[in-house]
């Protein structure tokens, strides 16, 4: 007996198709999470995890037991910096001389990145600074401790007068530190050579760091006109390509499906034995007996084959020892009668019915 329960096979064959669907969606989903996921923000942003961002910093620094907090404003900076250091990551954003004085007047020490002339006159008199020199990978070429713990570094952009860190490009003037350029602190860069050492060096210092990286020019009004761009939150670009890729998915599993059957009335009934009895009146009128031959083996065959436990897969040879063995009757008998030639006439195509109607009675009774 053959058993009707649906096999392991039959059922990956009817749910592979949803299955690879839901396979698709899963890694377009943790795609769009990987490369959509992270957090916008300016230039040495502490919150930013795009390449240009100092996320990775602010954490590796809070790792080390250093509370970090950025701050946007003017107003916090000056609140926040007494008794921490203060990170000065945008200086270009300072312009206005009275806030510059304000600052200055506050002590505590304080690390410019890639300080501008005013900044330069205001928080480091006495340093001047000359333009153009490329960021590379130096030595640091001096006795700064947190230079020859940190080895080569990727600094460059500014040179500062009489300094010898790193070609001119680190300075410390009393509790004030300077950098050329801020490019080592940044995600992208921090794992090359020693900057993710030089920066934790110079920034952690204190147990309290205060990082003031406005993200936009400070005194800059917030209101005015905005392009539909800027409206448009970020990342929304990504959740709108995912929810169109999945709609598109939805309708070619739900397309390739044709639904159930419909059955319709047939405006005449015609009766099985009719039928049957037409199409063998048409194979008498073409002496198709090959043809009317190989109907009644196949429906035979059919109909015995899960008789004898055999799938429809069963070889000619597998088949015949079955029946051999389940009827008694000669292997060769069994063959020519299953699987012989084309009666060569009307005598012969009867006798073929007569015996496989033998075998197959045999075959459902035994």
């Amino acid at each position: 007996m053959t058993s009707i329960t649906p096999t392991i096979t039959d059922r990956w064959r009817s749910w592979r198709g949803v299955l690879g669907a839901l396979v698709l969606i899963v890694l377009v989903a943790t795609l769009i999470v990987l490369l959509g996921g992270s957090r916008n923000g300016g230039r040495l942003d502490i919150e930013a995890t795009t390449p240009s961002g100092a996320r990775a910093l602010a954490e590796l620094l809070r790792a080390q037991g250093v509370e970090v907090n950025q701050v946007t404003t003017f107003d916090d900076a000056v609140e926040q910096a007494e008794g921490s250091l203060l990170v000065v990551a945008r200086p270009e954003f300072l312009a206005d001389a009275a806030e510059l004085a304000e600052l200055a007047g506050r002590p505590g020490a304080r690390l410019l990145i890639a300080p501008t002339e005013p900044v330069l006159r205001a928080l480091a008199p006495g340093v001047t600074a000359r333009p153009g020199s490329p960021e590379t990978v130096r030595q640091p070429g001096c006795g700064l401790k947190a230079a020859v713990l940190a080895g080569d570094a990727l600094v460059g952009g500014l040179t500062f007068a009489d300094a010898t860190c790193y070609g001119g490009t680190v300075a410390v003037v009393g509790d004030t530190t300077l950098v050329a350029s801020g490019s080592f602190l940044t995600n992208g860069r921090l794992a090359e050579n020693g900057n993710a050492a030089l920066a934790m060096n110079l920034a952690g210092t204190h147990q309290r760091v205060t990082w003031f990286a406005p993200r936009t020019p400070l005194g800059a009004p917030e209101g005015g006109e905005k392009s539909i761009e800027q409206l448009i939150p970020a990342n929304v670009g990504w959740f709108t390509w995912a929810l169109v890729l999945a709609v598109l998915l939805t309708a070619l599993w739900r397309g390739r499906r044709l639904g159930p059957v419909v059955e319709e009335r047939l405006p005449v009934v015609v009766r099985a034995a009719e039928t049957v009895e037409g199409r063998g009146r048409l194979y008498r009128a073409r002496a198709a007996r090959d043809r009317a031959a190989l109907a009644l083996r196949e429906a035979a065959l059919a109909r015995m084959t899960p008789r004898l436990g055999l799938t429809a897969t069963a070889g000619e040879n597998e088949i015949v020892a079955a029946v051999a063995a389940r009827t008694g009757q000669d292997g060769g008998q069994v063959r020519q009668t299953l699987y012989g030639e084309a009666p060569g006439g009307d005598a012969a195509l009867v006798a073929l019915a007569r015996d496989l109607d033998t075998i197959e009675r045999q075959v459902r009774n035994s």
